[in-house]
């Protein structure tokens, strides 16, 4: 009879025990979601509506899987001091980009505070070990107008050029005039959507991508995104060359509606592979000079 009552004296003591443990986590996501609520909804809606920034629908996915798949590091340790400063940082900012009105601080103050999280509960090692889905969380994270349009207009000057030397060289008669290309009958306009901004988002986020997961060392990863971003340009002025060449040989209504965005897609897919085969390029130097390595060592 004693053991009985024992035991119905621990069941209590136990379930106080975990909801101890349990209520620090709840008001933890209770104070999240009331800090970090607004920019979350903020950030999936330019990815729902938006195009420049669709890319984000595909990477913020990408990155929780990444993060699950990659898990707890054996050797991790809390570090409290560090992770609270960090939450801190990300509350000041938060508290800063609401006064501005600043939606990239807010959304990045979101991503500074799952930083933070990460550091304050399971250490610095934990948050290295998870530095790839940080880096394309980050990367989703659409950049300001101001900031798209200053770097879009030297992106449509350039495909403008080059598309216009391309069509000069197949004998096409061309006048180029800032981001208007002028030929016989037609007159092209290299538009903030045409001026490879998009694509060139995408190869970048790409490109971090396969270094994190294919290459090891830091300076393959580095090169590997210097190799994406003139893929990416040179791509997009061939798909301006394209389009004057296909208007002008064969079909006005080639350079508009869906066979223009057809074109576009083919081309954003020519581009992928180029990463990809340059990403195996890398990849097969790396080996070779880490396999060198080894063998002068030995």
């Amino acid at each position: 009879m004693a053991s009985r009552g024992t035991s119905a004296a621990a069941a209590p003591t136990r379930q106080a025990v975990d909801l101890a443990a349990v209520i620090p986590w709840l008001l933890l996501a209770g104070t999240f979601a009331v800090l970090f609520w607004r920019p979350a909804i903020l950030l999936g809606r330019d990815w729902w509506n938006d195009p420049e920034s669709g890319h984000g629908l595909l990477l913020a996915p990408v990155s929780v899987w990444l993060a699950w798949k990659t898990g707890l590091v054996p050797e991790r340790q809390a570090s409290r001091v560090l992770g609270a400063l960090i939450l801190l940082g990300a509350v000041l900012l938060r508290g800063a980009s609401e006064l501005a009105a600043e939606l990239l601080t807010m959304r990045m103050s979101l991503v500074l505070a799952l930083l933070g999280l990460v550091v304050y509960y399971w250490g610095i090692r934990q948050a290295r070990a998870w530095w790839l889905p940080f880096a394309l969380v980050a990367l989703s994270v659409p950049l300001p107008e101001l900031i798209r349009s200053a770097i879009a207009l030297p992106l449509q000057f350039v495909a403008s050029e080059m598309g216009a030397g391309l069509l000069e060289w197949r004998q096409i008669p061309v006048h180029l005039s800032g981001n208007v290309i002028s030929i016989p009958g037609h007159r092209l306009f290299v538009a903030e959507a045409c001026s490879g901004l998009r694509s060139l988002t995408a190869l970048v986020a790409l490109g971090v991508l396969m270094g994190g997961l294919w290459l090891r060392h830091p300076v393959s990863r580095v090169a590997l995104l210097v190799i994406a971003v003139p893929v990416a340009i040179v791509v997009n002025g061939v798909r301006v060359f394209l389009t004057g060449f296909l208007i002008f040989f064969v079909d006005p209504r080639m350079g508009e509606g869906f066979m223009h965005v057809t074109e576009g897609w083919l081309l954003f897919l020519v581009s992928f592979i180029l990463v990809g085969l340059a990403a195996v390029l890398v990849r097969a130097i790396e080996s070779r000079l880490t396999g060198g390595l080894r063998a002068a060592e030995a």
